[in-house]
């Protein structure tokens, strides 16, 4: 059984690793590094309001997205409920917050993806449950093959 509290720093992240793992993130750095090329080569040559364009150009996929991600994800924290706790057994996932439980079979989870600072066990295709490894511990390799040998049975 495990404490479980998602912060929005934790979906900040999972966001961040599901950008910068597609070609998205690839789009999002070609744009940045050949903005910052293009920024070098005129720096000298252009006008005040050029150079704004060429910050703001620069930041917005450095600064500007991450920030928009990071309050998206506090707004989305916001409506979790919190200081809930999580089990696994050979039944399934086991959750508890406050009052309420919830059970889910092996046989209903979609996937587990394991990233280098949190395992995500999803419960719909966009949905599910973000273990960090400061919750998991040393034991987070262990919990991710035990878990992937159950949603692959």
């Amino acid at each position: 059984m495990f404490a479980y509290r998602t912060t929005a720093f934790d979906l900040w992240q999972l966001s961040m690793y599901g950008i910068y793992g597609s070609m998205v993130g690839v789009c999002n750095i070609i744009f940045t590094v050949a903005m910052l090329l293009l920024s070098s080569k005129f720096w000298g040559d252009v006008n005040s309001l050029m150079k704004i364009l060429f910050i703001i150009a620069i930041c917005l996929f450095t600064v500007i997205q991450p920030a928009i991600v990071y309050m998206r994800a506090k707004i989305q924290v916001a409506t979790i409920p919190q200081d809930m706790e999580i089990g696994f057994d050979d039944n399934g996932i086991h959750v508890k917050a406050g009052n309420q439980n919830s059970d889910l079979k092996w046989n209903t989870i979609k996937g587990v993806s394991k990233k280098p600072t949190m395992i995500v066990i999803f419960s719909t295709t966009k949905h599910g449950f973000v273990l960090t490894n400061k919750v998991l511990g040393k034991q987070k390799e262990a919990f991710y093959d035990y878990i992937v040998s159950k949603i692959q049975k």
